[in-house]
């Protein structure tokens, strides 16, 4: 099964390619980029087959076991456009691409210093391709678990990051609303650890696929969890719904990292370094200066405004990185609003 689906999808990609891509690219001139366009291909395609495959289940799932009631439909739909725009490989692709030569420049030179460039694989001799990949994504998942708790840091960061948990009616497609430059941050960051241990660019498409389709269900409406094990081996959408929580999952109080739940994929990393959070209740989600609050003079502030429109959201996260880099850090965040960081019930 999983082979006929390989050779449908290898089949589908070489078709595309020479029926559209190549002619374009020689057309265009543009023809010394036909080997990274190739790759594009399978970027793009794998794109698409999340995105149909998320669809077909998830949907599904938050219609019969939601973990909140859907309030704005509107998000939702705005959280699909991030979706097109990240799945469909062209970010992704265009850092690693442009990286490869960048390493491999610097994988030469290092060759003429005596330096053997570094292979993870190499670690064990005849290491089977489904080790390799495990291994792979395990320590990816460890640089990714230290890249998300800088996130929740530094203030200038979070400033950008705080979009992705601005979301209120977290769903399926919830996983790729990120500000343009954090996702720039964080693939250029990944992509080079990738290419420094050595993974290959084939293997880092699956390795990212797979990645994608495991935060998409975390980020999924529903109510689920894994047990008292399983939530211990792969972070649930009860787990990482923590994270999201308002004022108890996320936000850093001062200079001090705060919040829980930072694994991206494994809680592993969680549980060592001390940052997990196994509550059992479904947490309604958001960021505490979204809401209303009322200050030490009786006053009521309103809340932030995180925009609604992808571009508005993209502006209005430059306009908080210029903020929070200026303000004082004790007036970054605001105590939790009353009721606001309740469980869904």
């Amino acid at each position: 099964m999983i082979q006929h689906f390989l050779d449908w999808f290898a089949f589908l990609q070489g078709w595309l390619f020479e029926s559209v891509v190549e002619p374009f690219l020689f057309y265009t001139g543009m023809g010394e980029y036909t080997e990274d366009a190739f790759e594009g291909v399978e970027w793009f395609l794998a794109g698409l087959v999340e995105v149909a495959a998320l669809y077909l289940v998830l949907r599904p799932l938050e219609a019969a076991l939601p973990a909140q009631p859907m309030t704005d439909r509107r998000a939702r739909w705005n959280d699909f456009v991030y979706t097109l725009i990240h799945r469909l490989g062209f970010f992704t692709m265009a850092v690693f691409f442009t990286l490869g030569p960048i390493m491999d420049h610097v994988a030469g030179m290092l060759r003429m210093e005596g330096v053997r460039p570094f292979n993870l694989e190499s670690l064990v001799a005849d290491m089977p391709p489904l080790w390799s990949f495990l291994l792979y994504l395990v320590v990816l998942d460890f640089f990714d678990y230290w890249f998300h708790r800088g996130q929740h840091k530094f203030r200038w960061w979070w400033a950008l990051h705080s979009l992705h948990h601005s979301q209120q009616d977290m769903n399926l497609w919830s996983d790729d609303r990120n500000h343009l430059l954090d996702d720039l941050l964080r693939d250029v960051f990944l992509a080079c650890i990738a290419l420094a241990i050595g993974v290959a660019p084939s293997q880092y498409v699956l390795l990212v696929s797979v990645s994608r389709v495991l935060q998409s269900l975390q980020h999924a409406n529903v109510r689920i969890h894994f047990g008292r094990l399983g939530e211990r081996l792969l972070v649930s959408p009860r787990f990482h719904r923590t994270h999201h929580a308002v004022g108890i999952g996320h936000e850093s109080k001062g200079r001090d990292i705060g919040g829980c739940n930072f694994g991206v994929l494994l809680p592993v990393w969680d549980i060592l370094f001390r940052t997990a959070n196994f509550d059992e209740r479904f947490h309604r989600t958001g960021v505490r200066d979204q809401f209303e609050r009322v200050s030490a003079d009786g006053g009521v502030r309103a809340g932030r405004d995180y925009g609604r429109g992808f571009w508005r959201q993209q502006w209005l996260g430059l306009a908080r990185m210029v903020e929070f880099s200026r303000r004082p850090a004790a007036k970054a965040h605001d105590s939790v609003p009353g009721g606001a960081s309740g469980a869904a019930q």
